[in-house]
């Protein structure tokens, strides 16, 4: 089982190939590669590599799948005996990506 520990948008995600992840909002447009080249463990079988901080030469490649967005976050304001109150609602974007090889030197 060859997976990899990967450092994107301050956010570390533990990916194995063929995993499809969401991560913050990229920019990109659907079908285009990634690559991400902070990785900060690499197991491959029986061998694992650790980066201090990163691992030299390594990248795990990634295609764009398309943009979601995440589940609304509702946030309220209330006053008491003023009959104020204010809702205000947020969704997140990510990007979907699917993890095609983790390749090491």
């Amino acid at each position: 089982m060859k997976y990899a520990v990967i450092k994107n948008g301050g956010r570390q995600y533990k990916v194995f190939e063929g995993e499809d992840l969401l991560v913050d909002n990229l920019s990109l447009e659907e079908g285009k590669e990634v690559d991400f080249d902070q990785v900060l463990l690499l197991v491959d079988e029986d061998k694992i590599k650790i980066g201090q901080p990163i691992i030299e030469k390594t990248v795990v490649k990634a295609k764009v799948k398309g943009a979601v967005k995440g589940q609304k976050v509702r946030t309220a304001k209330f006053k008491a005996k003023s009959r104020y109150h204010k809702v205000v609602g947020y969704r997140h974007s990510y990007t979907q990506v699917t993890i095609e090889k983790i390749s090491s030197v």
